[in-house]
């Protein structure tokens, strides 16, 4: 099926099953490997990406269902070499350790910070509970939203 996708900024056109998961577009076909394949039933959130603003889970989202909206990765969010705010908060406050889980982790903070710029930490915790870490007690994360969200007002 022909697809259209505005992929980080850029319209891109394709060629696409009708059974291919946006996630795999992403990974195999443009190489943007940020999102990760994790449990693939949308239990961990590794492969969070936003479709036209909102939080998505690319393991269950069809390319052909983004036809003609915008998709936005982790790879869109810095502006070169210069980290988003949010990167660079998981970044002072150690909330990256083995790093499979962060790029999902700042997609979903992404999406929590532009729909409540001034959350609690039961708010940032309940936002992220379909985020799944195996390496950290979400302590640190927890506060690299905040340091986000204070850095970002």
């Amino acid at each position: 099926m022909k697809t259209t996708i505005t992929i980080n900024g850029r319209k891109r056109e394709f060629d696409v099953e009708p059974s291919k998961l946006l996630l795999n577009l992403l990974r195999d076909d443009l190489g943007l490997t940020g999102a990760k394949y994790g449990c693939g039933i949308g239990e961990c959130g590794a492969c969070t990406v936003h479709v036209e603003g909102e939080p998505v889970l690319g393991c269950m989202t069809l390319a052909v269902d983004c036809d003609g909206k915008s998709v936005e990765t982790i790879e869109g969010l810095s502006d070169g070499m210069e980290l988003h705010p949010i990167q660079q908060a998981y970044l002072d406050e150690g909330a990256v350790q083995c790093g499979f889980c962060t790029p999902g982790f700042i997609m979903t903070t992404k999406a929590l910070l532009d729909e409540n710029p001034e959350p609690s930490e039961a708010e940032i915790r309940n936002y992220l509970k379909g985020n799944l870490c195996r390496c950290t007690g979400y302590v640190n994360i927890v506060k690299a939203v905040q340091k986000a969200a204070e850095d970002m007002r």
